[in-house]
């Protein structure tokens, strides 16, 4: 049995050194909330802790809404989750527990006008303190707890023909122990030095394309598009260009649309210009999907669905900001999606089963490939990051978009006792960089995931939150 008795929200003030786009919108700070959780498994008393972001642009893409008004329209969600949990019954399993919350927490939202992807990140956050908590009192790693189902994930409750199956009989037999980054090239980022403006951020790290090709030796790139035909490619080409002159001659790519094309029609005319293009072959051959071509409304539309299964060379699609219900996954693949992206604040059990589905579907549909992606929501340790790459390694994603290692200044933000506790449980994962903070290992394009693997969710040190700011402090500073 669990249950959850008390939680706890903390806050940490992190400033990107280079703005982070969502579309027109530029994020120069994401405060990056920690719940603690404490809960009873099976009559013993155990915590757990997670971590998110308060990044309200990518769950409404409103950006008309004040940052403001975003950051207390997500605290409210999290807050909501969390007082939910504390008032539920004592229930048999972790995915229970998250399925009842969840079901709670969307009758909830029903009466606000706050959309699922934000409603569920609620959930999930504490979801992942919960599992965090479990995996601590059963004395296992969230893989072991995965392939012996200690969670009791009910597959078929979700998709009937997952019914027979359990986890392990659909996941590879044991997680990665290192996996390669796929750097994120966005719009607004210098491919080269000669595009470096004098305000460049105050630290020695790699901030251009080519430099991160030369330091950290990545060959995964996903590249951002603005939807702007012309634009996207001759940027487009430039990369190849720039990768060409560099020597990467074998790699692989993704692309990101982030909503931004009007329909599934536009998307196809505009693709196929690009596929017609001779400046972007080489690019091409390298690809592995594209991302979240269309907006949220449009994403699921009969129109959608004509033009994406009718549609015989298209590239493979996948949906992520449309990922929004438990079985938005299925959904997707309906209308003739490839497949969907995992992030940790999306759902833990939900990635897992969304993994189970298209590891099914790669078994019984020899017609075309479907793809489970790994993205990022500008995810930092000491904890976030560390639940996301353990769910990363369990099902088996051998690249794995990740920028929060571009986008902040390693864990510049946190106590000297949080950066050292890192650098000491993790140090495969973590290197003590020159500008003397903890910053992502990245040798030869690839991380090591053999800690994450083997703590009991990611983390294998508990970091002090008392150190860090009380959540109502933080936001009644805010507003004086």
């Amino acid at each position: 049995m669990i249950a959850v008795s008390e939680t706890k929200f903390h806050v940490v003030e992190m400033e990107t050194r280079v703005p982070f786009h969502f579309g027109g919108v530029a994020v120069t700070e994401i405060p990056k909330v920690f719940l603690r959780v404490d809960a009873t498994v099976d009559g013993t008393s155990q915590r757990g802790v997670s971590m998110g972001g308060l990044i309200p642009g990518w769950f409404y893409k409103e950006p008309e809404m004040d940052v403001e008004t975003g950051y207390r329209n997500m605290v409210s969600v999290f807050r909501a989750a969390a007082e939910t949990a504390q008032e539920l019954d004592a229930e048999p399993t972790p995915f229970d527990f998250w399925r009842t919350l969840y079901d709670r927490q969307r009758a909830w939202a029903a009466g606000t006008d706050y959309p699922p992807l934000l409603w569920a990140y609620g959930v999930s956050l504490v979801e992942q303190a919960l599992v965090d908590a479990f995996c601590r009192a059963e004395g296992v790693t969230f893989a072991e707890a995965v392939r012996e189902n200690r969670f009791g994930i009910d597959l078929g409750s979700v998709y009937e023909e997952l019914a027979p199956y359990e986890p392990a009989d659909l996941l590879p037999a044991e997680p990665l122990r290192a996996t390669t980054i796929r750097h994120t090239v966005g719009l607004g980022d210098p491919l080269a030095a000669d595009e470096v403006t004098a305000d460049r951020p105050d630290d020695s790290l790699p901030l251009t394309l080519e430099a991160y090709v030369r330091e950290d030796g990545v060959d995964h790139f996903k590249i951002k598009l603005s939807a702007d035909r012309e634009r996207d490619a001759n940027r487009l080409a430039r990369i190849g260009d720039l990768l060409s002159d560099l020597g990467v001659d074998s790699y692989r790519c993704t692309v990101d649309a982030n909503e931004g094309y009007d329909s599934a029609a536009d998307f196809r005319r505009q693709w196929e210009a690009h596929a017609s293009n001779p400046e972007l072959d080489g690019l091409f051959d390298n690809l592995a999907y594209v991302e979240q071509p269309l907006p949220r409304d449009a994403a699921f539309t009969p129109e959608t669905k004509a033009t994406f299964t009718s549609w015989e060379d298209s590239p493979p699609i996948i949906i992520d900001e449309s990922d929004d219900e438990i079985d938005s996954a299925g959904t997707a693949l309906a209308h003739g999606y490839a497949g969907t992206s995992h992030k940790n604040c999306k759902g833990v059990f939900k990635g897992i089963i969304n993994a189970c589905l298209l590891a099914h579907r790669n078994r019984t549909d020899d017609g075309r490939e479907y793809v489970l992606s790994a993205e990022d929501l500008t995810t930092v340790g000491p904890v976030e990051l560390l639940q996301d790459l353990a769910v990363v390694a369990t099902v088996g994603a051998d690249h794995v978009e990740r920028n929060g290692h571009h986008y902040f200044c390693g864990l510049r933000a946190f106590p000297r006792s949080v950066q050292e506790s890192v650098l000491d449980a993790h140090g495969d994962l973590y290197r003590r960089h020159e500008d003397d903070v903890p910053t992502l290992d990245i040798d030869d394009g690839t991380i090591d995931l053999g800690t994450v693997v083997d703590a009991p969710f990611g983390t294998a040190f508990r970091p002090d939150l008392d150190e860090l700011s009380e959540l109502d402090a933080w936001l009644d500073g805010r507003d004086a």
